[in-house]
């Protein structure tokens, strides 16, 4: 027996959790599938919990666009259901001369993003606001901000449930079939079954290209490769020499081991990324010594001793080594010809800061497909 539902979001991280509850407050009823035990087990758990301002995404883009309506959103959001949050600013950090000219790229590039709140320091500036950071010049973001992200999800979730979803978690979609009237999913588990589905939103993160090619009459050439970069962070022991983010100015295409302060007040290094073939979270010590001289670039300070091995997390990239940055991908049927599905890929940060716009997106799409012919999502219906 096949059940009806009319909406399904496949993967229950805060992006998914957002476009579920955008869903369920329109009225729509939706069901929440999650292959693991516990909503946000992946890279909505395995991050630095940045409220980023949109300074350095390429104009245009997705993440641009979808980073700055985001962070405006999310704020707003955090303040009015309680959410733990707190705007700690940010400062970019030129070690020497030759990074100035990085520093007035990334406060134009910012600006022609809709951010306008950048504040340029000069030394003496930058030693007042963080005595232990060496550097010759900075930029200070004051909207850049940390959040609970547990916190967010379970706000996401309350919401969602409250307006009719439900959350099926060990619930892994194995395969799917598009039919004329519908998207048949088939759910695995410890009770399998098989749902059909007006409407599917595809954001299973590390896996929503897997997911994509499981459900047959998704054409192939839609589904772009998958990537997966992990990073890895390290914790400070001992008392916070920071109060905000620190981030050095960019070296080639990263933004370098940083700084974030979480609201607990424990300091935390990195990401340094690589490039792996499978979701594979092992912490690799090894890198330590990598780590030190990457944080002794801007911050000379750091003792022998004072790092701890954290966690890793692992991005999805659509993009692999040597090629151009990704974009957010969010498909709908203008791209791949399947009424009622948004398949959303290489969703990672500024994902958190932007869920809430992208959960806007999707429910744009689906809403624009009932009401006339299929748009394009990715530009279309961006906020």
């Amino acid at each position: 027996m096949v059940e009806k539902v009319e909406c399904a979001v496949i993967g229950a991280g805060v992006v998914g959790l957002a476009i579920a509850r955008r869903l369920a407050l329109q009225g729509r009823e939706v069901v929440i599938l999650e292959a693991e035990n516990a909503f946000g087990t992946h890279t909505s758990s395995r991050n630095s919990e940045v409220i980023h301002a949109g300074i350095y995404y390429a104009t245009g883009s997705l993440k641009a666009a979808l980073c700055v309506a985001g962070k405006q959103a999310l704020y707003r959001y955090c303040e009015e259901h309680d959410v733990k949050h707190r705007r700690i600013g940010k400062l970019i950090v030129a070690i020497d001369e030759a990074q100035i000219a990085g520093l007035k790229k990334y406060q134009a590039q910012a600006g022609l993003n809709g951010v306008t709140d950048l504040r340029r320091l000069d030394p003496r500036e930058l030693r007042e606001l963080e005595p232990e950071v060496s550097g010759v010049a900075g930029v200070l973001s004051p909207s850049t901000g940390i959040v609970d992200s547990h916190g967010l999800m379970l706000a996401y979730l309350g919401e969602a449930e409250q307006h009719g979803a439900s959350l099926a978690l060990g619930s892994p979609v194995v395969s799917g079939t598009v039919e004329d009237d519908g998207i048949v999913l088939d759910v695995g588990g410890a009770e399998p079954m098989s749902i059909r589905c007006d409407a599917v939103v595809n954001s299973a993160g590390l896996n929503a290209q897997a997911v994509a090619r499981s459900i047959a009459g998704v054409p192939p050439q839609t589904v772009p490769p998958t990537h997966y970069a992990i990073g890895h962070y390290y914790t400070l022991a001992g008392r916070a020499p920071f109060r905000r983010l620190i981030y050095p100015v960019a070296r080639q295409d990263w933004l370098g081991v940083h700084v974030t302060v979480d609201l607990g007040g424990q300091v935390k290094f990195g990401p340094d990324f690589s490039w792996i073939d499978r979701v594979d979270y092992r912490f690799d010590e090894s890198r330590e010594a990598a780590f030190y001289a990457a944080i002794r670039y801007y911050y000379p300070g750091l003792k022998d001793g004072a790092l701890q091995p954290g966690y890793t997390g692992i991005r999805p990239r659509t993009t692999g080594p040597g090629e151009p940055a990704q974009d957010f991908v969010i498909q709908g049927p203008r791209e791949h010809g399947v009424a009622g599905l948004v398949n959303l890929y290489g969703i990672e940060s500024p994902g958190l800061t932007a869920s809430l716009a992208i959960a806007d997106c999707v429910d744009n799409a689906l809403g624009a497909q009932a009401a006339a012919a299929p748009r394009d999502v990715t530009r279309a219906n961006m906020p």
